[in-house]
């Protein structure tokens, strides 16, 4: 029992000790929000062309 309450303890402390992880998952977020509104501007700028480019194509295949 006393096994348990110590491997408990310690691992309890060592997650919450643990500062640069919640800045580390923080700081993913955001390169993913930001990776998110790039390809979001990227498809609203280049969406018509591309269905024009599709449209084309398809219209010159048999």
């Amino acid at each position: 029992m006393l096994a348990l309450h110590y491997f408990f303890t310690v691992t309890l402390r060592e997650r919450f000790e643990d500062k640069e992880r919640g800045a580390t998952a923080v700081e993913y977020g955001l390169l993913v929000a930001l990776i998110a509104v790039a390809i979001i501007t990227t498809v609203g700028l280049l969406g018509g062309q591309l269905n024009a480019m599709f449209v084309t194509v398809r219209q010159a295949l048999p």
